[in-house]
């Protein structure tokens, strides 16, 4: 068989041959997935094209028992009405499909609403991706915990969870906690108040870490107020919460939606930010630095973060046992404080 003739391949290594290079060289240029050299992908594709073959790539995944797509899961066990138009869910979804791309991965995305606590154990066993990525924990700690007891390729964004939990890539959060804290302080701020549900291993970890940064005689009076991750529903909390006339100086917000939805309230309220009160938040979404005023945040770098999740995952469905990281948060100074 040669470069000249027109007529079909009956197979992938068919065309290997043609091409003189090997199958996986072929798969990856009629994916286009994974990296290879853009003249090599080239020239196969047009010998494809010549020969009129086709991959079958359903087929090639059976045989060689897998499905070629990573799951990434969003529980929202604790906040049912959060959509994945959230802006920090977004951010790292975005991130991690070229992450999985790069790595030759479809991707397989579900929001979840746990109404069993087996919910994760029953998707794994549909076997319909060849791994798991969760976007955080919610409150589904247990279920993550049984379900990486026997299953290997699962990784979770979050905190870190003392014990037989599972695999984590997460920010610092008690670190960036104690940032934010510092930071108010040294703004001169003495009246003080957290925004979050610290029902949410990350946000409470946040909590933790705030009140461990200030001065003791600033900790027993800080304000722990519950709020929604919703930007609806947190602006809600927080306009009935000022209009209750609260007025403290200083807020650490959980997260910069929670944090955006306290500035828009308290410009309701008359209060001028960061005059009157100063506002930080937690994650530095792309909408942070646009708002005015523009939020100053405790950042944690999504990007890094994904690629964390896509290579510790491809590890551990590789056989390597990979084990969790800890990425170090960044304070960011803008406007609002």
């Amino acid at each position: 068989m040669d470069d000249q003739g027109s007529g079909p391949l009956k197979s992938i290594a068919d065309l290997a041959r043609l091409a003189g290079v090997s199958v996986s060289t072929v798969s990856r240029a009629l994916t286009g997935k994974g990296a290879l050299n853009k003249g090599t992908r080239a020239r196969i594709q047009a010998l494809a094209d010549h020969h009129g073959f086709r991959m079958n790539v359903a087929a090639q995944n059976l045989r060689l028992g897998r499905t070629g797509a990573i799951a990434v899961l969003m529980p929202l066990g604790h906040a049912r009405g959060q959509q994945l138009s959230d802006p920090f869910f977004l951010t790292m979804l975005g991130y991690l499909a070229d992450a999985l791309t790069d790595r030759g991965y479809d991707l397989l995305l579900s929001r979840v609403l746990p109404d069993r606590d087996d919910w994760l154990d029953t998707f794994i066993r549909t076997g319909r991706t060849d791994g798991v990525i969760v976007i955080g924990q919610s409150d589904q700690g247990a279920a993550l915990a049984r379900a990486a007891a026997s299953y290997r390729p699962l990784v979770v964004w979050g905190e870190q969870v003392r014990g037989d939990g599972p695999v984590t890539v997460g920010t610092d959060n008690e670190a960036g906690g104690r940032l934010a804290a510092q930071h108010l302080v040294d703004r001169g701020r003495r009246t003080l108040a957290f925004f979050g549900d610290v029902g949410v291993p990350e946000f409470a970890a946040r909590h933790v870490g705030f009140l461990a940064g200030l001065p003791p005689e600033l900790r027993d009076d800080v304000v722990l107020v519950t709020s929604p991750v919703t930007s609806e529903a947190s602006e809600a909390t927080a306009r009935d919460w000022f209009a209750a006339g609260n007025r403290p100086d200083g807020i650490f917000a959980a997260s910069d939606v929670v944090a955006l939805s306290l500035i828009a309230a308290a410009q309701q309220q008359g209060l001028q930010v960061p005059q009157d009160i100063s506002i930080v938040g937690f994650d530095d979404i792309p909408l942070a630095r646009l708002t005015r005023p523009a939020l100053s945040t405790i950042r944690q770098d999504i990007e890094m973060g994904a690629h964390h999740l896509v290579d510790l995952l491809v590890r551990r469905i590789g056989g390597e046992d990979a084990g969790s990281v800890q990425i170090a948060p960044e304070l960011l100074v803008r406007e609002s404080s």
